[in-house]
């Protein structure tokens, strides 16, 4: 289904190419005084210059070093949503080095970001959330989002915002939850990921499942996933259209059903045949998450004898050209094969 992108287009009258740019090492200062300018059109066009400027590595160097980003940081709270615009975007192309990533993280621009989630233009919201999404990569950066508070409101805004965002906003939690997920439950983040394992869009579908994966890996999140009645649309999935979802859905279920009580909710939703489905087809990216899913279930008495009749789909595997496959299909097996 299609929809809406949102729009970068800046008004006519804001042409980089018309910015009175000096040249070689005066080119970034004088840009800086022009940011600084009181008159909103010379703003404006020092900032669609910079914007292309820092798509060098060395001008983003250069930038960090003669003190940009907080000029950039006073610009974000600009009445005009043009400044606020290229601002935003000139972050998130920063934010794309690693020099930029660094400088931003030092410079506290992710708590000066804060005021934009609520922003009325939509293309300032994306920049800023592509800008948290680049930093969040890094462990200082996914701490930064964790220590500014975060947490709460980008579940908050996963329920209301454009679906392009919304991914941005869900590669940000995966990266921020690995650390720390506390937080996140309590702001009722598996309710909302819950709902959006059945958005129309798969892309969304897919990255929700990651995080749910991120979570489970936590053990206060193994047992949340459960009580919040997750695991069976997880399950649900593994029959998914899209390739992408079979996998992060079969790894979140990996991890959520360690537990006792996850291995009895999964069994429960009837997960061995999908599972076995996905480990008979050669081509499924899935494969392997799959096994080791089923390994876990094939703990209990009730797995086990369900998988016993399936031995040779395992067997098979151990001819597979992955080695971790292979590995994975003899534990299964022996797991299987195993009496008391």
């Amino acid at each position: 289904m299609a929809t809406p992108r949102i729009s970068a287009y800046l008004p006519a009258d804001i042409d980089p190419t018309k910015a009175a740019l000096a040249f070689g090492s005066r080119a970034l200062p004088k840009l800086k005084e022009e940011l600084q300018s009181p008159e909103l059109l010379t703003q404006q066009r020092a900032l669609a210059a910079l914007c292309d400027l820092v798509h060098d590595p060395e001008k983003v160097y250069q930038a960090v070093a003669l003190g940009f980003l907080d000029s950039l940081k006073t610009l974000l709270v600009h009445q005009d949503r043009t400044v606020r615009q290229k601002t935003t975007e000139v972050l998130s192309v920063m934010a794309l080095h690693s020099i930029g990533r660094e400088g931003l993280i030092r410079s506290g621009v992710i708590c000066a970001l804060t005021g934009l989630l609520d922003d009325p233009v939509d293309i300032c919201r994306k920049n800023t959330h592509q800008t948290f999404d680049m930093l969040a990569k890094l462990p200082a950066g996914a701490g930064g989002v964790l220590r500014a508070g975060l947490i709460p409101s980008l579940v908050l805004k996963l329920k209301t915002e454009l679906d392009e965002i919304q991914e941005l906003i869900l590669d940000t939690l995966s990266n921020c939850l690995r650390v720390e997920v506390s937080e996140a439950l309590a702001a009722g983040a598996l309710a909302v990921l819950k709902e959006k394992l059945s958005h129309p869009s798969a892309v969304i579908r897919s990255k929700a499942a990651w995080v749910l994966l991120e979570i489970s890996s936590h053990t206060e999140g193994k047992a949340a996933v459960c009580e919040e009645g997750v695991i069976p649309v997880l399950v649900s999935l593994l029959e998914d259209a899209e390739p992408e979802v079979q996998v992060n859905s079969a790894g979140a279920l990996m991890f959520a059903i360690v537990t006792p009580q996850g291995r009895s909710s999964a069994m429960g939703a009837e997960a061995v045949p999908p599972l076995l489905t996905l480990v008979a087809e050669e081509t499924s990216k899935a494969r392997l998450n799959a096994i080791k899913t089923l390994t876990l279930l094939a703990e209990l008495p009730k797995g086990r004898t369900a998988l016993l009749d399936h031995r040779d789909t395992f067997e098979r595997c151990l001819r597979d050209p992955s080695e971790a496959v292979q590995g994975a299909a003899e534990i299964a097996i022996a797991v299987i094969d195993w009496k008391p």
